[in-house]
């Protein structure tokens, strides 16, 4: 799954994120800020409108329902009885308060870790091909041999890598921690921060001190962190996620599918999971949640895009790659329980079972339900990259229902695009802000994130307010309104994952990046219209 942007060489960037602690992506659009006018539009536009709830599904890898943000704001079963264990409503799944959950177990347990799907391939395939040669095979096999091949040397590629990165961050943290520990009891202190380093540097005389002051004090500044426990707090995370990689992610021996205690290869297996929605590991998707319609009117935290919104939980998506039937039943259970929009921030590179999803997202359009998904993390060209789900169906028709995602950033410069942000003039509909995303995380918490997976819900939370305030727009309409009310930029900018130049309003359809007061004028004008035709 690729999630929050971070990787070995870039996991302490989002240091300097995390301290600006400022909802940019709401502000107005100016001449250096590419924000989308969120409180403009609400103080100007919206100010004499009611609006009507609108019910947004967040599939995700869990929502901590607890959280301060967000617990008002939570879409509610009101047909089931909570905790009764009986499936009240008839729907197929006991106790769905606020959602269901696709990896979890009939006994409370739940998937925390995942193989990605190539390991998955590859576990599948290596007990028809392995030594055998290519020549040996009938025509016939010859192709998935070669797929065999090429996902083998993938995982183990990969599981080395990750390995070596993992073993070189947890030599550093040791290292890092040792020196703070040391540096605390010798200048008798509970904290480093930034001020207390400074006049160790300036009065201590002992050179085997001043070294690693020096040292410590140098890497606070680079990564703008304010004390050495902030950085402390990111070597963690960056140990968890490279220990995840090797350990789970790409290693062909992890199962942890038997926890589910489902059929995976049977797609038309429904009545599996359990009703906790938040998960072991709920970070991601509480943060999409809140990006989304964290709570406009209790004074804490953030302020979410939409003020009107339900949020509906549906966890599918574990730390590696989501399956894809979970995917497709997480769609199904969110169209057949009233979800008007539903966000997607997850992608993946192989998709062994599209023809389930693809299926799913046939009955949300049919059900006239809009999807809006993110377009992933890897910098690259997804008109000729494979990331699924894909903007297409097999047959290369385009999706109508589908939204795809690209990450922009704060200032209209040279970096207005996200470096990590995939592209596609024919396949990314429009970009929105996606770094540095100050959002809800589980325990009542608040951090700054970058993605892909961060612009997706702001696009969804566009989408909501248009619904809620619009409740005639179609899905058509709402996706019309956002591309076209998009603002393009001609910024040159660097195009990721090489050296070139290019301007931005090449790397997506539209050629800009959204924006809610534009998008609101654009159906307020359609609503008058209407109204003209009327009389």
């Amino acid at each position: 799954m690729k999630k929050i942007l971070i990787s070995a060489s870039v996991c302490l960037l989002s240091l300097a994120a995390s301290a600006q602690q400022t909802q940019w992506f709401l502000r107005d659009k100016t001449d250096s800020t590419v924000g989308i006018s969120v409180e403009r539009t609400y103080r100007e536009l919206l100010k004499n409108r009611k609006p009507t709830p609108v019910v947004v599904a967040v599939i995700d890898g869990g929502i901590d329902i607890n959280h301060e943000d967000l617990r008002r704001v939570l879409w509610t079963n009101t047909k089931e009885v909570a905790g009764n264990g009986k499936d009240d409503d008839k729907n197929g799944y006991v106790d769905d308060i606020h959602g269901w959950n696709f990896i979890g177990g009939k006994d409370g347990r739940n998937v925390g870790y995942e193989t990605v799907e190539v390991t998955r391939l590859y576990v599948q395939l290596k007990p028809k091909y392995e030594g055998k040669s290519r020549a040996s095979l009938k025509p016939a096999e010859q192709k998935e041999y070669d797929l065999y091949v090429k996902t083998k040397g993938e995982v183990e590629k990969n599981q080395a890598q990750y390995k070596a990165q993992y073993q070189g961050i947890s030599q550093f943290y040791t290292q890092y921690t040792a020196a703070v520990d040391n540096l605390k009891k010798a200048l008798n202190v509970t904290k480093l921060d930034t001020n207390t380093l400074r006049q160790a540097a300036d009065t201590l005389t002992d050179a085997a001190l001043k070294r690693p002051v020096a040292g410590i004090l140098r890497l606070l500044r680079q990564q703008g962190a304010a004390d050495t426990d902030v950085v402390l707090g990111e070597l963690e995370k960056a140990n968890e996620q490279l220990k995840a990689r090797a350990e789970y992610n790409y290693n062909p021996d992890f199962n942890s599918r038997d926890i589910v205690g489902d059929n995976p290869n049977d797609l038309k297996q429904r009545d599996y999971g359990n009703a906790d929605v938040a998960g072991p590991r709920a970070d991601h998707g509480t943060h999409v949640a809140g990006i989304i319609g964290a709570d406009r009117t209790n004074n804490l935290g953030v302020m979410g895009i939409s003020d009107a919104v339900q949020i509906m939980g549906v966890r599918a998506v574990p730390d590696g790659d989501e399956r894809d039937k979970d995917v497709a039943n997480a769609i199904r259970y969110a169209v057949d329980n009233g979800a008007q929009i539903i966000n997607m921030s997850f992608g993946k590179d192989y998709s062994p079972q599209r023809e389930a999803v693809e299926e799913a997202e046939r009955y949300a359009l049919a059900k006239g339900v809009l999807m809006v998904h993110a377009a992933g993390n890897d910098g690259k060209n997804i008109d000729t990259a494979a990331n699924y789900p894909a903007p297409r169906f097999i047959d290369g028709k385009e999706i109508p229902n589908v939204i795809t995602v690209g990450a922009s950033a704060e200032p209209n410069t040279s970096d207005l695009i996200a470096s990590f942000s995939n592209y596609g003039k024919g396949t990314v509909d429009v970009f929105a802000p996606g770094k540095d995303i100050y959002s809800t995380v589980p325990d009542s918490k608040y951090e700054s994130n970058s993605g892909t997976s961060m612009a997706s819900p702001v696009v969804a939370g566009v989408a909501a307010v248009l619904k809620s305030y619009f409740p005639k727009l179609t899905y058509t309409d709402i996706k019309r309104i956002i591309m076209e009310s998009a603002t393009p930029y001609q910024t040159k900018v660097r195009r990721p994952e090489s050296t070139d130049t290019v301007a931005f309003s090449t790397l997506s359809k539209t050629g800009g990046v959204i924006n809610l007061y534009d998008a609101v004028k654009m159906a307020l004008a359609m609503e008058a219209g209407a109204g003209t035709k009327g009389k």
